[in-house]
C-alpha cells in the first residue's frame, strides 16, 4: 500500500537548497540505489553508453539480460563495429526501436577509428558521435566519468517539478529543465555526478508518477509539492500509448520473422506475419527498408542487413 503522509499546506520554499539536497540524496543513493550492472565501478564508458542506448523507452528488467549478452560478445566498441549487422539486430532481440542498434554500431565504429576504442568523456565530443543525442551524451559524461552536467529524463523532470516548483508533474517548458536541474548540482564534479544519478533514481523508484512513496523520500521536508499540500496535476491528461495494432507492433512482427530465420526469407513468410491489414504490413515493410533494418534481394527475398545473399541458402 502506498504511504501518503498527511501534511498541512504551508508556504513552499522558494528554492531547494543545493547543499541540503545533495547532502540528503547522495547518502540515500549509496544506501538504496538498485544494483544495476552498468553501475559497477569497473564498467567502462562503453558499457555505460550501451546501457543508456538500450534504456531509452525500455524497462530495466528487459535491458539487463541483453546488456550482459552484448558486453560479453562485444566488450569494446571495435568488437561491435566489426560485427555483422544482422547479428547485431538479432542480439538486440525484443528491446524495441531497433534503429538504436544501428546507431550504436555506427557510434562504435567512430569510437574505434577516431578515439582509440575509448568512449569520450566530454559532452561535446560525445555529441559528435553518430546517433548520440544531448541526453545520452550528458548521461555518459556524468555516470561513466563523474562529470558535472545535468542529466534530465522523465523521472528527473518529475522530481524537479515537485521538489522545486510544487507541481505534481512537469509542464511543457522543457527549455527550463537543464538550468533547473543544474541549479541543484553541487559544484564538486564527483558529488554532482552522484547527485544526478540520485535524482534519477529517486524519480524512478520513489517519486514515481502514480502512487509516489513520499514517506520514503529523503528530501520530503524540502519538497515544495508537499509544502503546497500535494496539488493535483492541472494540465492535460497524459494517456498511455497503445501497442496492439500499431505500426510498431507490425514492424516488430516482421523483424521477428527475419531474426528467427537462418537466412533470407520469401515475401510470403512476411505476409503471414501480419494478416490483419495487408496495406499496413506493406507500409511497415517499406519503412523497415528505408530505415536500413531490412534488405530486399534481387530474387525478391528479404533479409537482415548483410545477410547471406546465396539464393540456394
Amino acid at each position: 500500500m502506498t504511504s501518503t503522509p498527511t501534511r498541512t499546506p504551508t508556504t513552499p520554499p522558494t528554492t531547494v537548497p543545493t547543499t541540503a539536497l545533495a547532502d540528503r540524496l547522495v547518502p540515500w543513493f549509496a544506501a538504496h540505489a538498485r544494483d544495476l550492472p552498468w553501475r559497477d565501478p569497473e564498467v567502462t564508458g562503453w558499457g555505460v553508453l550501451v546501457s543508456e542506448i538500450m534504456l531509452q523507452q525500455t524497462p530495466v528488467a528487459r535491458v539487463e539480460p541483453i546488456w550482459h549478452d552484448w558486453m560479453a560478445r562485444w566488450p569494446r566498441p571495435s568488437d561491435l563495429a566489426a560485427a555483422p549487422t544482422a547479428e547485431v539486430l538479432r542480439a538486440w532481440g525484443k528491446l524495441g526501436y531497433p534503429r538504436r542498434a544501428l546507431r550504436l554500431q555506427a557510434a562504435a565504429a567512430v569510437v574505434a577509428a577516431e578515439h582509440d576504442d575509448v568512449v569520450p568523456a566530454d559532452v561535446e565530443t560525445l555529441l559528435a558521435l553518430p546517433g548520440i543525442g544531448a541526453y545520452t551524451a550528458r548521461a555518459v559524461a556524468a555516470f561513466a566519468y563523474g562529470r558535472r552536467c545535468p542529466v534530465v529524463d522523465t523521472n528527473v523532470r518529475r522530481v524537479v517539478a515537485r521538489a522545486v516548483h510544487g507541481r505534481a508533474e512537469a509542464g511543457d517548458a522543457a527549455a527550463r529543465d537543464l538550468p533547473d536541474t543544474e541549479a541543484l548540482l553541487p559544484l564538486h564534479e564527483a558529488t554532482a555526478a552522484r547527485t544526478s544519478a540520485a535524482l534519477m533514481e529517486l524519480g524512478a523508484t520513489v517519486c514515481v508518477a502514480r502512487g509516489p512513496r513520499c514517506a520514503d523520500c529523503p528530501v520530503l521536508d524540502l519538497c515544495a509539492w508537499q509544502h503546497a499540500g500535494r496539488p493535483a496535476h492541472d494540465g492535460p491528461v497524459r494517456r498511455a500509448q497503445r501497442w496492439a495494432g500499431t505500426d510498431r507492433q507490425v514492424r516488430g512482427r516482421l523483424l521477428d520473422v527475419l531474426r528467427g530465420a537462418p537466412g533470407p526469407v520469401p515475401a510470403a513468410a512476411l505476409d503471414a506475419a501480419w494478416l490483419t491489414d495487408p496495406a499496413q504490413r506493406a507500409r511497415c515493410l517499406d519503412s523497415l527498408l528505408v530505415d536500413g533494418l531490412v534488405e530486399q534481394l534481387a530474387d525478391g527475398r528479404f533479409a537482415l542487413p548483410g545477410e547471406t545473399h546465396d539464393p540456394s541458402s
